[in-house]
């Protein structure tokens, strides 16, 4: 070969340097100073009428303690796969095969150079501290722009090693981000784009030689599918301001100098907050088995703020919206509202709730069956140090149907990380709570990184409020969020809190968690639902019914599928026993037998002779509350005597009798025990309510349950008797009373609604299987405001 292409082969290859190469790929950090490097300045670790439930995590709160979190036992380090019967994924697109040996574990063959962005072009040698992934399977569909990640290098127990994983996202789309590695153990967040995402992970460290060209030594990727949910209602957020705010938030002089306090600054704060909530609750329901299903937010495109590095540029991206909402009360208003509430003896408690309501509810135009969840945080919030109190704050959740909200205060808000970069960092900051300037919440709060702790759990708790989650006997509902930095970080320093010196090694079953009862709130709610998830059929409502013996005492049936029932002894206000029924190919028993020997064996032998209530939940999101069970059980209650001999019994009654006048009533169709008696057809006496039900037989007779008011004559159902066709059942819309009314038969059909077809709540009563419809009972009143069914064999 000609000495000039030699030597030009030999200079090409040892020129070829990129852009991403040349680029500093090293993390920013926190020099022995206390400056970063880097980053901003801010972030360099320091020297020093609706029903709603109230969150412990107000000042005036007592601390309860958190509970054992689980144990590696309960949940594996590697990821659970997704349930069987869980329909199979799309195989992603195949990747070009390249020679590699097998022999080495941990292979670097075929793994490209940092400036090819994915391309198989390098090849690199072997290397044993390549990281690996263990939370995340190759191949994993996730639902969230941001993932957490957690893995290993190398062997922690014969050689722990400690330095800097790098994150490079899929074709260097996103900055490069370096996560630290302590102990051989490293977590870190993966910025996402919608479709497959190609992520290499370079591991660096003073202890470990690396080669000196463009290659990384110690490299390996991660693919995983990002799908989004849009067709999913989003979580929506917002900052409440006063009608005269000036947009800034409590800050400590120095971080004030460094970093400011304005509106912009705050969005990007609450943004980056909303994201570590997103990151942990699909890592949970993931550890749960539930796949990594997780609420979506409302996106924008606009500059970019997830990375610092985006922040000179203007750089454009997709990611969730903040929306900024002005409240008709001014700042002095809302700030003095708030010491009546954190008042005992106050009599205008919630008000801060209201005030909100009100606010996003004329901003969103939120209109009945269009529903909204919105987390909202009121900038105006400022610690008072004269009365030692944190004004215009609350931290509450709950919602009245249209609209589900949480409201927190930006007490906090100055410890919390403003870009991902920033994450461990605000995690790893030990700056001291100056009282003097800003508030030290429950005394839990005695440095930065705990008070980022308490600012960003504590509004993730009031947001599972907001998603129906009632307190637990541990997890995120209880005050498990105080340990909420060790999702996010292997390492934990020095803590106020508990005097001690923090954790060297964090790993997963040291973590904040959420509750199982929790996670299955989540899996079926509507903002958590995933593409292989079936339609829910029909309304999510649940019945029970108590029927003889050997059927096993009660009933519960759900058209949507029963999913678990929850027990509570005398004096239990929080659940600590319940029952799941398993998910077989994707659906739910519609019918489960509740066995009381069976129920009260789940309980320590000294409450098995407690008073036992049930919660009952479907898979549609519906529950039932069964306040005494042993009365229900007990058929000497519910059992009504049929003139043929055989007994009928009363299932569960919808509206609550207690209007003015109400009287029961109670009929027994004609047609359930006189084999020559034909039901033809049911009229229906309605307005604005069901005022009655008539039902007619062949031979003109009729029995009538309520009374025959509203419309004139009423409106007639014809069933189709020459084909067979039966009274199946009814749907119903119920609150204090019947609103409306739907007949269901045996053919599939079913009648307009008559009344109001959206009042109330929604129901469906048809009996279990191997029953039938003997008659009706309840109440009546101006209308009727009670109704059961009453079922036999």
């Amino acid at each position: 070969m000609p000495s000039f292409l030699s030597s030009f082969r030999s200079k090409s290859r040892s020129s070829i340097k990129t852009e991403q190469s040349a680029t500093n790929l090293n993390p920013p950090y926190v020099n022995g100073n206390g400056h970063a490097n880097g980053i901003p300045t801010g972030m360099a670790n320091g020297t020093g009428t609706m029903s709603r439930r109230k969150s412990s995590s107000t000042l005036n709160s007592s601390a309860q303690g958190s509970s054992t979190p689980p144990t590696s036992e309960d949940f594996s380090v590697q990821s659970r796969p997704l349930k069987s019967g869980t329909p199979s994924l799309p195989s992603r697109p195949t990747r070009p095969t390249l020679g590699i040996k097998s022999s080495k574990r941990y292979s670097m063959n075929g793994l490209a150079s940092a400036g090819t962005n994915g391309s198989q072009t390098s090849v690199n040698p072997s290397s044993l501290l390549a990281p690996r992934v263990l939370s995340v399977s190759e191949g994993s569909w996730v639902h969230q722009q941001v993932l957490l990640i957690f893995g290993q290098v190398g062997e922690s127990a014969s050689r722990p090693l400690d330095g800097m994983v790098t994150v490079n996202h899929h074709q260097g789309r996103f900055p490069p981000m370096a996560w630290p590695v302590c102990d051989s153990y490293f977590k870190a967040l993966v910025h996402l784009e919608p479709g497959w995402n190609c992520v290499r992970l370079d591991f660096s460290s003073p202890k470990v030689s690396s080669n000196s060209t463009s290659i990384p030594a110690h490299a390996s990727f991660l693919n995983v599918n990002y799908l989004p949910l849009t067709q999913n209602p989003p979580l929506q957020l917002a900052i409440i301001l006063g009608s005269d705010s000036s947009g800034t938030y409590d800050a400590m002089p120095d971080r004030l100098q460094r970093e400011g306090n304005g509106l912009e600054l705050a969005m990007k704060k609450f943004r980056m907050s909303a994201y570590l909530w997103q990151a942990f609750t699909g890592e949970q329901m993931n550890r749960h088995g539930f796949g990594r299903r997780c609420f979506r937010f409302e996106d924008e495109w606009a500059p970019g703020t997830l990375s610092y590095q985006d922040w000179a540029t203007g750089e454009f991206r997709t990611q969730a919206k903040i929306h900024i909402i002005r409240s008709k009360k001014t700042v002095a208003e809302i700030r003095d509202l708030d010491l009546a509430q954190q008042n005992e003896k106050a009599t205008k408690k919630g008000d801060l709730f209201g005030i909100a309501a009100e606010a996003v509810k004329d901003y969103f135009n939120v209109k009945p069956g269009q529903k909204q969840y919105v987390s909202c945080l009121f900038l105006d919030t400022h610690w008072d140090a004269k009365v030692k109190t944190v004004r215009g704050h609350a931290a509450l959740g709950g919602g009245d149907g249209n609209l589900q909200l949480a409201i927190f205060g930006s007490h906090a808000l100055q410890s919390y990380p403003s870009s991902i970069e920033e994450v461990w960092q605000a995690f790893g900051d030990c700056t001291r709570t100056d009282t003097t300037f800003v508030a030290n919440d429950c005394n839990e709060s005695g440095s930065s990184w705990e008070a980022a702790n308490i600012g960003i759990g504590a509004h993730l708790h009031e947001t599972g409020h907001l998603f129906g989650c009632p307190h637990q006997e541990s997890g995120v509902m209880l005050r498990d969020y105080v340990r909420l930095n060790r999702t996010f970080t292997s390492r934990e320093p020095y803590s106020t809190r508990t005097k001690s010196p923090g954790q060297r090694l964090v790993l997963q079953h040291d973590e904040c968690a959420w509750h199982r009862l929790d996670t299955l709130r989540f899996r079926f709610h509507p903002c958590f639902r995933i593409t292989i998830d079936k339609s829910i059929n029909g309304d999510g409502s649940v019945q029970v019914w108590t029927v003889d013996d050997n059927q096993g005492g009660v009933i519960a049936t759900s058209a949507s599928g029963i999913a678990w029932v929850e027990l509570f002894t005398e004096g239990d206000d929080i659940c600590h026993f319940w029952r799941e029924w398993p998910e077989m190919n994707n659906v739910y028993p519609r019918q489960a037998a509740l066995i009381e020997s069976e129920l009260r064996s789940l309980l320590p032998k000294e409450k098995r002779n407690s008073r036992l209530k049930l919660e009952v939940f479907s898979a549609g999101g519906g529950k039932h509350v069964v306040e005494d069970f042993s009365q229900l059980a007990n058929t000497k209650y519910s059992r009504v005597r049929i003139p043929d001999g055989r007994w009928g019994y009363r299932g569960s009654k919808l509206g609550y009798s207690q209007m003015q006048g109400s009287e029961p009533q109670e009929v027994i169709l004609e047609s359930a025990y006189i084999q020559t008696k034909l039901l033809v057809s049911i009229r229906v006496y309605h307005g604005l309510a069901l005022d009655g039900i008539e039902f007619i037989y062949e031979d003109s007779t009729s029995q009538l349950f309520g009374k025959r008011g509203g419309k004139t004559g009423g409106s007639e159902f014809a069933l189709d008797t020459r084909r067979g066709e039966l009274l199946m059942g009814f749907g119903l819309r119920a609150g204090l009373w019947i609103d409306g009314l739907q007949i269901l038969t045996s053919l599939g059909r079913k009648s307009e609604w008559f009344g109001k077809p959206n009042g109330g709540s929604g129901h469906t009563l048809i009996p279990p299987r191997g029953y039938t419809i003997g008659g009706i009972s309840g109440s009546c009143a101006q209308w009727v405001d009670g109704f059961s069914l009453i079922i036999t064999r």
